[in-house]
């Protein structure tokens, strides 16, 4: 087949957990295919060691300003006439030829539309149903995706295919030095992730408060590692000694970072796929959950789940914690085990399949 794939995604500045996505898996296919001939389609030029090279791998850059899934790629793939299309972060043109694959990350703005801008809401929700009819499958990043993508959308549950993303090893810089970069703590619990609505976070400092309180001896701090996203509120942590924030992370401190924290707490309303969970898991840092949404399908039996609702269930797991040296040990073995199980490999011959079908 000729396979055209939107790489735009690829080229931003700052990756986030939709960009990291689409580089890892396009790679994983790349170096997966012996058969398809792949077209990358770009909106700007790649760094030249972006994706491994191949013989069946072509690159395409079309600059454009403004709508250039709707208006720049559609018109590409109107001349290119290619056998399948692959979106691989939610929107598919408006009009284009011939049958497509999309993946689908998340329907958080369905279960927290108060969390997005009112335009960006309206767009999500139109693009995303839109794309889930016009595509000839829709992957999904788990099966709470695949479920809410039926439950909203109507989407036949034989449509969707789920394929869990990969997530990558992170390497481990030199503590200290991390530690000193972000003025951070020798002993602090983390958050990672933009400071939004959604991530609970002022639950999770209300269960930070009452976790010192009931540990008054340890003064451990509450590292909130990510920038300021919609609706971010400062009243979240005005007045509670100890919480610590430190803006955008760098993608070389991440490793650090998780493997210096007692544990990650990561008590989010909702996650179509927690990165974050399975980042600190591969460098054996405890986990502390939601028991909602995807995060149960990622985290099984290896970290402690709570109900992100209960301010005094996240304060209770933190406590048991740094109580019980056993469990803690044993979550550390188990966690890397488990994150061990997501990769880019196993994504792309899933989703490679997927293609083909």
């Amino acid at each position: 087949m000729r396979i055209a794939i939107d790489a735009s995604r690829c080229t931003v500045s700052r990756v986030t957990g939709t960009e990291n996505y689409a580089i890892r898996l396009i790679a994983a296919l790349i170096r997966l295919n012996t058969t398809h001939r792949l077209t990358l389609y770009f909106r700007d030029q790649p760094r030249p060691d972006l994706f491994p090279s191949s013989p069946l791998a072509d690159y395409r850059v079309i600059p454009f300003h403004r709508a250039w899934t709707h208006l720049r790629f559609a018109a590409e793939l109107w001349r290119d006439r290619p056998d399948l299309t692959f979106v691989p972060a939610h929107t598919l043109p408006v009009l284009f030829p011939g049958r497509a694959v999309v993946t689908v990350h998340d329907l958080g703005f369905k279960h927290f539309p108060q969390a997005h801008p009112p335009r960006q809401r309206a767009y999500l929700g139109w693009t995303t149903r839109y794309s889930a009819h016009r595509a000839s499958l829709v992957l999904a990043d788990s099966q709470a995706t695949a479920a809410d993508l039926h439950n909203f959308y109507g989407t036949p549950l034989a449509k969707i295919r789920v394929v869990y993303p990969g997530v990558e090893k992170l390497a481990v810089a030199d503590l200290a030095t991390v530690r000193r970069k972000y003025n951070l703590p020798e002993r602090y619990w983390l958050f990672i992730g933009t400071l939004q609505p959604r991530k609970n976070i002022a639950r999770l400092v209300q269960a930070y408060r009452l976790w010192r309180a009931q540990n008054p001896a340890d003064s451990a701090a509450l590292v909130l590692a990510g920038g300021q996203g919609w609706l971010y509120d400062p009243a979240w942590i005005q007045g509670v000694e100890g919480v610590h924030t430190t803006g955008y992370i760098d993608d070389a401190d991440k490793g650090a970072l998780y493997a210096g924290a007692l544990a990650l707490v990561f008590p989010s309303l909702y996650e179509g796929f927690g990165f974050p969970v399975l980042e600190a898991m591969g460098v054996g840092t405890p986990v502390i959950a939601s028991r909602t949404s995807s995060l149960p399908e990622l985290v099984g039996s290896a970290g402690l789940l709570v109900d992100p609702l209960e301010v005094s269930s996240i304060a209770q797991a933190m406590t048991q914690l740094v109580r019980d040296k056993s469990l803690s040990a044993s979550l550390r073995q188990h966690g890397a085990a488990q994150a061990s199980t997501f990769t880019w490999e196993s994504a792309a011959q899933q989703a490679l399949a997927a293609l083909e079908s």
